[in-house]
């Protein structure tokens, strides 16, 4: 017996040893493709969070920049899309998220963070519109003789846009100061064919090279008119003062140099000499217009410096994006067109109306000044 099983033991062992071994490529699982995949669009997340995060780091560093630094070439179109980088920064941020990328979520946190500081304002108002106010632009015709007015601003693309739907806009919005830019002798013409005269027959319109021009329309006399109150180099500004409730309120119709190539120092140099009306302290100023800057812009916040205020922020009714308005395939993304108020002044029940024929929307905005 104990022969038997030694036999058995030893036929068993030669077995194991004459067996080939298997090749560590044939013990090894084959990866599936489903496996694959997850890894490539992990990969891919990254990739686009890291590059979402640093363009929005770029949009919020360019708005951080000194007035100076801004007049660079494209750096005013880029600034001008400023809010835009939230959105981009918050995409960055959930891809980053979903793809485990750390450096790229603290990179899109911030840029959230940065321009969420910035932006707030426009949606909060610490000192609101007052009832009285509302109520007295509500009624049925405007009174003149108080301290409250519905005021609009409106760039017609070089007298393109529709003088009778101007008109219209107007009489419903019961507007009682009107500002208007680019406009043209043939477009004046039309605007008092369309009936402006009924509702503001005061006005004043100047251009500084004889075709394209600024104007003003009231509703009450303009007392003191200018062809230009800011001896601005981008075009006149036209100014009248209004008598609201007692109180001499100067209205000035602004247009400045557009951020194009080839005039980038000259946009900057328009906000400038508009900034130096901070100066004239014996008057109190409305400006109303297009700024060709939104409140993201150094040079903007420097004209305001500690003494006007842009409507819009003011009210916190939001933003108030204004340009462009004749491309399909973009929407309006600038708030460039204003409303600025002297110290003291309040605003509310902004707006934004869009008018067939301009590039631009028109703002309108219930101003107090008491």
């Amino acid at each position: 017996m104990a022969k038997a099983r030694s036999t058995t033991t030893g036929a068993s062992v030669r077995a194991r040893a004459t067996s080939k071994p298997r090749s560590a490529k044939a013990t090894a699982r084959p990866v599936s493709k489903s496996a694959v995949r997850p890894r490539k669009r992990h990969h891919l997340l990254g990739f686009l969070a890291a590059i979402f995060a640093l363009l929005a780091l770029a949009g919020t560093a360019a708005r951080a920049l000194p007035a100076d630094l801004q007049e660079l070439p494209f750096v005013p179109i880029v600034v001008s899309a400023t809010p835009w980088f939230m959105l981009l920064g918050l995409i960055a941020l959930l891809l980053a998220i979903v793809s485990r990328r750390i450096l790229a979520a603290l990179i899109a946190a911030a840029t959230i963070a940065c321009n969420g500081y910035w932006q707030y304002p426009f949606f909060y108002s610490a000192d609101p519109l007052s009832q009285a106010a509302q109520n007295a632009v509500a009624v049925a015709s405007p009174n003149t003789s108080d301290a409250y007015a519905r005021v609009m601003t409106f760039n017609v693309y070089k007298g393109q846009a529709d003088p009778q739907a101007i008109v219209e806009l107007v009489r419903d919005q019961r507007v009682e100061v009107l500002a208007l830019q680019e406009t043209t002798e043939d477009f004046v013409k039309k605007l008092n064919e369309a009936g402006i005269e009924h509702y503001l027959p005061y006005a004043q319109v100047s251009s500084s090279d004889g075709v394209f021009g600024n104007g003003l329309w009231s509703a009450t006399p303009l007392a003191d008119p200018a062809d230009d109150d800011v001896n601005s180099s981008a075009s006149f500004m036209p100014g009248g003062t209004v008598d609201m409730g007692g109180q001499q309120i100067r209205f000035i119709s602004v247009h400045t140099t557009a951020p194009v190539p080839g005039y980038w120092r000259q946009w900057k140099r328009s906000l400038d000499e508009l900034g130096l009306m901070r100066g004239h302290t014996d008057t109190r100023y409305i400006f109303m217009g297009d700024f060709n800057a939104t409140y993201d812009h150094t040079p903007f916040r420097d004209f305001l410096g500690d003494r006007f205020v842009d409507a819009a922020r003011e009210s916190g009714h939001g933003f108030t994006f204004s340009w462009p308005t004749n491309r399909e395939t973009v929407p309006m993304f600038a708030g460039i067109d204003h409303v600025v108020l002297d110290q003291g002044m309040k605003a509310g029940q902004c707006k934004v109306v869009k008018v067939e024929g301009s590039d631009h929307a028109a703002l309108l905005v219930t101003v107090a000044v008491g």
